[in-house]
């Protein structure tokens, strides 16, 4: 086993390499550039996702979806993945993994996209897309659907549930001193009342659980902010510096290289927003909008949210908390910013725990419905309920079990769900450019897509 786990290591380390990094970056800026920046409308967007469509197809509201997928998006990476980037990168990895979600924001909202045009309704009624529907119906490529399916079925047991749930049970396990077992039973109790419901379910328990942990989280970043005001504009000035040139930041920050930094802080930008993953787009398939663009300016701001706000609060706190207290400890990125929170006296510990809490239980909920789409494309609808079931046991087993061979398996899986929708959207990219301009553009925004014979 140990063999094997080095051997998937190795491997995640050519999927995670550059090559990724540059097709991920690389189509974020194309789709920006050929789509005309549609980044200029997030605060549209931002309108839209919380307006209901009335009159629209669809199983949840566009909020709904967009709760689910930032729900399934916001985890642990969004706290602890920012700390690693600095603690492997140095503060200038800040700079670019909020670049990365800049220019994410477009490639999420051609998955949104392309997930509304290329849907299926099923006999009940019900609505199904995602990357494989596109590849299918978009490009005639099944067999890459199908592979796709397949990788998102199995990433969810990973990335999306056993790694989340075990963070869940060290983290409460080591605060609190309360046995694994017993937290993997509460957590795959609650874990069963959601999703046994269905997607309809999932989106009302996020829609409710996700405005409450990011607005908690994002307040509590500010008070901590306020405490570090001494600190914040040196905070700033040493992440844009480091950006570019490492050796600036100087203090207890790691040294290295420009391309150090921005590995770092691009892979960590793109790991956290899922942009260009593929996930996204499964749950925004659901959504009730009257066209594609609607739902893809919704999608789009997920990003903003997960990336542009979250995690450069995230690296704000723990870079003014380094200056303000040069003893913290910068081993890996977990200490870091325990240690970056843990200095702000009463709420620093509670609100690392309360979000990190929130933040992985919501990504199990999120990615159960990702799965369950990707196992029904593979052997239909009969698939749901054995999935389900075997979901929530995958949870209990992630509470108890160590999990590094996990986590190596998951990265890999998300790397093998991104190339194939990476390929779909750069070869529909003519269709992304001819919708955009039309319902964007040309202000068509209020028609329904049964008007048009786009």
């Amino acid at each position: 086993m140990e063999t094997f786990n080095d051997i998937i290591s190795s491997i995640n380390g050519v999927l995670w390499g550059w090559p990724m990094i540059v097709l991920l970056l690389g189509t974020h800026i194309y789709l920006t550039i050929i789509l005309k920046c549609p980044q200029r409308k997030i605060f549209k967007a931002i309108k839209l996702s919380i307006t209901k469509d009335k009159g629209s197809s669809g199983d949840v509201s566009q909020f709904g979806a967009l709760a689910t997928a930032l729900a399934a998006t916001i985890g642990t990476g969004n706290i602890v993945g920012v700390g690693t980037a600095i603690a492997l990168g140095g503060p200038g990895a800040v700079f670019w993994c909020w670049l990365t979600g800049v220019f994410g924001i477009s490639t999420k909202y051609a998955e949104g996209l392309l997930a509304i045009k290329y849907r299926v309704k099923t006999s009940n009624g019900q609505m199904l897309g995602g990357p494989m529907y596109a590849l299918e119906r978009g490009l005639g490529w099944k067999w890459m659907g199908m592979l796709f399916a397949l990788f998102c079925a199995l990433a969810s047991f990973g990335i999306g549930c056993t790694v989340q749930a075990n963070a869940i049970s060290t983290l409460t396990s080591e605060a609190y001193h309360v046995s694994n077992y017993i937290i993997g039973g509460i957590v795959c109790l609650l874990t069963a009342a959601v999703i046994l419901g269905g997607v309809k379910s999932i989106a009302r328990v996020c829609g409710a659980l996700v405005p409450f942990m990011a607005i908690f989280y994002v307040v509590g970043c500010i008070y901590i902010l306020i405490v570090n005001s001494a600190y914040l504009w040196p905070a700033l000035k040493i992440i844009v510096e480091s950006a570019f040139n490492p050796s600036a930041a100087g203090g207890g920050f790691v040294g290295g290289t420009f391309m150090i930094a921005a590995r770092y802080g691009i892979s960590r930008g793109l790991f956290s927003n899922e942009s260009g993953m593929g996930s996204a787009p499964i749950v925004a398939a659901a959504a009730k909008t009257r066209n594609p663009v609607r739902q893809a300016l919704v999608s789009s701001s997920g990003t903003f949210w997960d990336t542009v706000v979250i995690c450069a609060m995230t690296g704000l706190v723990i870079v003014s908390s380094s200056l303000a207290h040069p003893d913290i400890n910068f081993a890996d990125g977990a200490i870091l910013t325990k240690s970056a929170f843990s200095k702000i006296p009463y709420v620093g510990t509670p609100l690392l725990n309360i979000g990190q809490f929130t933040f992985a239980f919501s990504t199990i909920l999120g990615w159960s419905y990702y799965g369950e789409r990707a196992v029904e494309y593979l052997g239909g609808k009969r698939l749901n309920l054995p999935y389900r079931i075997i979901y929530i046991i995958a949870v209990f087993a992630g509470s108890v079990i160590s999990l590094s061979f996990v986590w190596n398996m998951a990265d890999c899986f998300n790397a093998l769900m991104a190339i194939p929708n990476l390929l779909a959207l750069l070869f529909l990219s003519k269709v992304l450019v001819k919708e955009t301009n039309y319902y964007l553009w040309n202000n068509n925004l209020d028609k329904d897509m049964s008007e048009t014979d786009l």
